[in-house]
């Protein structure tokens, strides 16, 4: 699970993947059956990996004995791929990950069935019926197994009750869908919001099944989409009406129906398909528990029944038993001792990706993605199971946090964008050279707000560019962006862009970082320059292009191309080839232009009590990307230690991490292991750990 993203796996050769591998090397080497990589180093490296095949030419009699070896080849092993990955510190990193993210999960929950929204990501909490729920939800408890012979007496009851709630359900849908007087959908119940909702998604009515292909730019379709102000059977029947509904999905074997005909075969179909339909009686069981005709408890005990959790040993078990312990207790106990990882649940945040480097070589010291996953049950003859079971779960394990999910990157571009206003002359290095931040940015028409007065109405008054990036000013970097566009007699996005693109590239964000592994394109902010100027705009990248970034801010300016690979050497260690992290670019910046923003990111670290006590002296800068208000925001991290002889630069996300204090607090760890700050033990203590101090600006 530490490194599955970065190794990959191996299995037999598709056809298109032999012809490819002998094009590449110029000989028919690769036949049918050959073992190649699928994925990862194992796919990037596969020649220097296969090695060639032995063969022996022999004489055997009519029924099969051999006679006489004529000739032997001895087959020759392939090379050896040593990656610059530190093993120890790889581990560590997923560990404090899953730690840290456990630590969020037992913050946020709250004994309760619902939450209500306050219209703020960071106040958004996790209802214990929510993590009940999220065990089938996320396949925790096979729901399948509930239907078998060998089911346990809880298991058959569970699925009667199932039974008798899901034809419930569909009966009423039916009702709904045949009543002329239904409610339109702005009128129903959450629950049966959800339900038609289902209903009119990819998994009954479109997507594969192309049973409904409604004219986006219809009203009707706005009425049902957008404005929620008609019902699903008002809906259907205009779709009936205007050729959107594909009967031959429906009634094949009988084509001439009028439109009453074709709507009661759509019920039909409707009512048919949800009652097979497993993802429909995933959702159910929310409903179920929701109105407690299934327990916590009862989950809880399914746990240990399908051996998702061991009873050996484990007393919470007898206790769940006998009530002794309260459902929402014996939960956060699994999540805080991380017999329940946030990986198993799927809630929001249960993933991220750590990458961190060695600045003076650009080595990968480690490239972390949290959930991990077991390649070696996707190696040579694939588990099928395991395999859908890794696509299907929703914390989506075999998608790399560090190399292919990409976001914002909130306030730790802030760094770049002062060396962007410093390159241009729009700001001045000066201690005296201030702009004063007010709380609200007025030069445009939207009058984007500080984060300061958002918190407490406040500002930070005049600062200069320490201030700035220590105080992670919004107001400040408003105007440099403002400045960038600045034409004389207004602003210009297109000319304040192209100013902060020049700069993004010199950091490497116009590319990959150049990680051996699947990795996805970059998108430097094309919008308005005002907001891309603090890292929103449509900027967009990886923690391993975010780590590039940070990497060339530690080193005073050399920008490397990433490698995970570090040497290659024969099967009996002598030298081939050795490899690393090449110079990409090095910035054509003034190093004072450096040392000032090195000092901003020094003042912003040693005065956030997350990493001001560790006893070491380091620099950073964290962020925050906003999602939605109905998803709690990204949490990131850019920073580097020992600050005056930087050994390791350090990048971290947490997909929906709620504060970019969480971020910090996982880069502290990280500092506290490599440079042993703290006993290994305490650090990584197998539990899940909190957040102690804060940092400026979240």
């Amino acid at each position: 699970k530490y490194f599955a993203p970065l190794i990959g796996w191996i299995g037999k050769a598709s056809d298109e993947e032999i012809e490819t591998f002998n094009e590449e090397i110029g000989k028919e080497k690769y036949q049918l059956n050959d073992i190649v990589g699928k994925s990862g180093i194992e796919q990037y490296m596969e020649i220097e990996l296969q090695g060639t095949k032995g063969s022996q030419i022999i004489d055997v009699d009519s029924v099969g004995h051999i006679l006489n070896v004529e000739s032997v080849i001895e087959p020759i092993p392939g090379n050896d791929i040593y990656l610059s990955v530190d093993k120890n510190l790889q581990i560590a990193c997923y560990d404090i990950l899953e730690q840290k993210l456990a630590g969020i999960l037992l913050e946020k929950i709250t004994n309760t069935k619902t939450y209500t929204s306050t219209g703020r990501a960071k106040d958004i909490k996790i209802p214990i019926y929510d993590v009940y729920y999220a065990c089938f939800d996320n396949q925790l408890i096979d729901i399948a197994h509930f239907e078998e012979a060998d089911a346990s007496d809880l298991e058959k009851s569970v699925y009667a009750r199932f039974k008798t709630k899901r034809n419930n359900v569909i009966e009423q849908l039916r009702r709904e869908l045949n009543n002329p007087k239904a409610a339109a959908y702005q009128n129903l119940s959450l629950e049966m919001k959800n339900y038609m909702s289902y209903i009119v998604s990819r998994n009954c009515l479109m997507g594969d099944y192309e049973i409904l292909n409604p004219d986006s730019s219809d009203a009707m379709y706005s009425a049902w989409h957008k404005d929620e102000s008609i019902s699903l059977r008002t809906y259907l029947e205009y779709a009936i009406s205007m050729n959107w509904i594909n009967v031959s999905k429906i009634a094949p074997n009988t084509p001439y129906l009028d439109s009453e005909e074709i709507y009661q075969a759509l019920v039909d179909y409707i009512a048919e398909h949800l009652l097979e339909d497993g993802k429909f009686g995933e959702m159910l069981y929310r409903y179920m528990l929701q109105d407690d005709l299934l327990t916590g408890r009862e989950t809880g005990l399914l746990l240990y029944e399908q051996g998702v959790l061991n009873t050996d040993g484990d007393e919470d078990y007898a206790k769940l038993q006998t009530e002794a312990i309260s459902a929402y207790d014996f939960f956060t106990k699994k999540i805080r001792t991380l017999e329940i990882t946030p990986g198993m649940l799927a809630l929001e945040p249960c993933s991220g990706g750590i990458v961190v480097t060695d600045p003076n070589t650009g080595d990968v010291l480690a490239c972390v993605s949290y959930p991990g996953f077991d390649n070696n049950r996707l190696t040579n003859n694939m588990d099928s199971e395991y395999y859908n079971k890794l696509v299907n779960d929703n914390s989506r394990p075999m998608y790399s946090r560090a190399t292919q999910e990409k976001t914002a990157p909130g306030s730790t571009f802030k760094p770049l964008s002062a060396i962007a206003g410093l390159g241009e002359g729009v700001i001045s290095a000066a201690a005296s050279n201030t702009i004063k931040c007010t709380g609200v940015y007025t030069k445009v028409s939207n009058q984007p707000k500080c984060w300061i007065f958002t918190q407490n109405g406040g500002s930070h008054g005049n600062e200069n560019v320490v201030d700035a990036i220590m105080d992670s000013c919004n107001c400040y970097f408003y105007e440099v962006g403002y400045r960038l566009g600045s034409t004389g007699e207004g602003i210009s996005n297109e000319i304040g862009l192209e100013k902060l693109r020049k700069y993004a590239e010199m950091f490497g964000f116009g590319e990959p970082s150049g990680l051996e592994v699947e990795e996805s394109q970059p998108q430097i902010s094309d919008e308005t320059i005002v907001p891309s100027a603090i890292g929103q705009g449509s900027h967009n990248y990886t923690v391993a292009q975010i780590a590039k970034y940070v990497t060339t801010l530690a080193n005073n300016g050399t920008c490397y191309s990433l490698s995970l690979l570090d040497k290659v050497t024969d099967s009996k260690g002598k030298l081939v080839e050795e490899y690393g992290s090449a110079v990409y670019n090095k910035l054509d910046v003034p190093q004072e232009h450096m040392n000032i923003v090195q000092q901003g990111m020094n003042a912003y670290a040693m005065n956030s009590t997350v990493l001001n006590n560790l006893g070491i002296n380091s620099a950073g800068k964290t962020g925050t990307a906003e999602q939605s208000t109905n998803h709690p925001n990204h949490a990131l991290f850019i920073g580097y230690a020992p600050y005056e002889n930087p050994e390791i630069a350090v990048a971290v996300r947490i997909a929906n991490g709620y504060t970019s204090a969480n971020a910090a607090s996982i880069a502290a760890d990280i500092y506290k292991y490599q440079f042993d700050l703290v006993e290994e033990d305490e650090l990584l203590s197998g539990e899940a750990s909190g957040v102690t101090g804060s940092v400026i600006g979240d």
